[in-house]
């Protein structure tokens, strides 16, 4: 039956019509069911790595985004406790 790609539309050139692909991963027209078949497992080998490569960039982007908050808590502590030493300063020598 008839593959996976769909034929150009009216107007167009594709593999099809004998001109030359409108894409890089367009096909020929001769392409075989096993190399379609090859094609598309590498495709979704492709596509499970990259959903593994995202799941950890979620994890890296929650572990900073957790990291900053606790960063920033420990900024505000410290200005808190610089400016109460300031202002003890302040007291201690008149000004």
């Amino acid at each position: 039956g008839p593959g996976p790609g769909r034929l150009p539309a009216a107007g167009e050139e594709g593999p099809l019509e004998g001109g030359p692909p409108d894409h890089s991963y367009s096909l020929s027209s001769g392409t075989t069911s096993e190399e379609l078949l090859r094609k598309l497992n590498e495709q979704r080998d492709i596509i499970a790595l990259l959903e593994v490569k995202m799941k950890e960039m979620k994890g890296s982007i929650r572990r900073l985004r957790l990291a900053e908050a606790q960063l920033r808590e420990e900024i505000r502590e410290k200005d808190r406790l610089l400016h109460a030493a300031s202002a003890g300063t302040r007291k201690r020598h008149g000004l």
